[in-house]
């Protein structure tokens, strides 16, 4: 095979069909409190409704609105208290004309009445009165049989990632086990005789392996399990042989593979011979990350990633990271963006959609955007960014003080 890349795929093309085909990974059920953040594989419907009783929403008196019409601070209305509305228990009164209790905030309405006055309208007429100093209508400070939840109604939907909130919410309804996606399980598998284990100190012409450990903390981020596979040589018989034994154990196979264009030549080699189709997508017009890999060895996705460490990361963004949300049924969480100003031009690479870290400041003028220039093997270029600026593929570049769109590094 040529050093030189294939035609090169553009990103959105590549990712659609690296997407293609792949349905959901199977589910497993597990008990709610330890769903957060996975994925719903099911549809989960009220089984009751929410509140499941008329409560009272604020501290006060359970009346009859009708006894309170007119009733002001010039005129106000007498009631007897009839009782004490008590948290935990059912109201054992029942309120008729002229008739008043005590309740708290989250108490269940009592039997006759429609409404509650807040305490704070209200003053103590005696031991057994109370005057209330305006009216309230039908409902008022109360929340009805239902009113965050119908009985019947779905609530979630099968592909939701379970929040915090949303985990409360099924433990209101009592939805102690859910179904979830199994996370994807990802091999990663590190490649390069220039590579030494991270507490290794390394010697003239030898690097940490950085991107095994990056690219496993990425995969965690989004929902996946990684499986560190180590450092294979730059051989393709040691390579095809962890490849193999690695994604057969994994959803997932991805090989950073190393700088020069000998050795990504020989992983798309090795990865062609682990299944069909095989590789698809060499090369994708993205800086950094124009060398990826994409392809599909008996329907299992594998990627090829370069071995630079900002490379490498932009084309997991990318790639690694939609693939996962897919294979759990869910879209990738949206990140959402912020406008700032830039501080310096930057220059793009003609038929390249290029994406360059920046680091944000924030001053009485607004926000501005400072770009970080290095090569691809700076992982702290990265470190010190707050967030990527992505130039669009037919771009020239962006000049200084230009308003751009900057994706938060998280």
């Amino acid at each position: 095979m040529s050093h030189e890349l294939l035609t090169l795929t553009p990103r959105e093309e590549a990712l659609r069909r690296f997407l293609e085909g792949l349905a959901p990974l199977p589910a497993e059920r597990l008990p709610t409190p330890q769903a957060l953040d996975r994925v719903l594989a099911e549809r989960i419907v009220a089984p009751h409704p929410m509140p499941h009783f008329a409560r009272s929403a604020v501290d006060g008196y359970a009346v009859r609105a009708a006894d309170t019409v007119g009733a002001s601070e010039a005129l106000p209305a007498y009631l007897t208290v009839v009782g004490e509305v008590r948290m935990g228990q059912p109201p054992d009164l029942r309120i008729g004309a002229g008739e008043a209790a005590l309740i708290h905030t989250g108490s269940a309405l009592p039997e006759g009445a429609d409404a509650v006055v807040m305490v704070e309208r209200t003053q103590p007429a005696g031991p057994d009165e109370v005057e209330v100093l305006r009216a309230v209508a039908v409902g008022e400070n109360v929340i009805p049989v239902g009113e965050d939840v119908r009985q019947g109604e779905e609530v979630l939907a099968r592909g939701t990632r379970l929040r915090p909130q949303e985990l409360g919410g099924l433990m209101g309804l009592g939805v102690v086990e859910v179904a979830v996606t199994r996370r994807p399980r990802v091999a990663i598998l590190a490649t390069g005789d220039e590579l030494v284990p991270p507490h290794v100190e390394p010697g003239a012409n030898q690097v940490r392996d950085l991107n095994s450990t990056a690219i496993a903390a990425l995969v965690q981020r989004h929902g996946g399990e990684p499986r560190p596979w180590g450092i294979i040589p730059d051989r393709a018989e040691a390579l095809e042989e962890a490849a193999r034994a690695a994604l057969e154990a994994a959803d997932v196979l991805v090989i950073t593979a190393g700088s020069s264009a000998s050795v990504r030549d020989m992983t798309a080699e090795v990865i062609n011979r682990l299944g069909k189709p095989g590789v698809f997508v060499h090369g994708v017009p993205i800086r950094p990350g124009k060398p990826t890999i994409l392809a599909r060895c008996d329907g299992k996705p594998v990627m090829g990633l370069p071995g630079n460490p900002v490379s490498a990361m932009n084309a997991a963004r990318l790639f690694l990271v939609p693939l996962l949300w897919h294979l759990q049924g869910a879209e990738p969480p949206r990140l959402g963006t912020v406008r700032a100003r830039l501080t310096r031009n930057i220059p793009a690479t003609p038929g390249r959609e290029t994406y360059v870290p920046v680091r944000l400041e924030r001053t009485p003028d607004g926000l501005l955007a400072h770009p970080l220039f290095g090569e691809s093997n700076l992982i702290f270029l990265l470190v010190r960014g707050d967030g990527l600026v992505r130039i669009p593929l037919g771009a020239t570049g962006l000049p200084q003080g230009a308003e751009v769109e900057v994706e938060p590094l998280r």
